[in-house]
């Protein structure tokens, strides 16, 4: 059996994981199916799409195409600290896709 304060030490030394960065889009899409339809969105997009409009498109068009919809454009990525700013913006579909 393993002493209780080995495991303690173990536990203490074991580098704690890196906090999970998030990284969001905002963005336009549209939908065309007799009439054309246009939302502003904002979604969760990888860490490495951050800074990097084409990653974040390129991460978002097929979440958005399995519902019908086609990314028109990126507008910004940004961190968790720009989400409330957006929130009311995007109603329905913020953090939808």
């Amino acid at each position: 059996m393993i002493p209780r304060c080995l495991i303690l030490a173990l536990a203490l030394t074991v580098p704690a994981l890196p906090a999970a960065a998030e990284c969001y889009a905002d963005y336009k899409a549209k939908q065309e199916n007799g009439r054309l339809k246009l939302h502003y969105g904002v979604a969760e997009v990888p860490d490495a799409a951050c800074g990097n409009a084409a990653a974040a498109a390129a991460a978002l068009a097929p979440r958005l195409a399995r519902e019908g919809w086609t990314l028109l454009n990126i507008l910004s990525t940004f961190g968790p600290g720009g989400l409330d700013s957006r929130r009311d913006n995007a109603g329905p579909f913020f953090l939808a896709f």
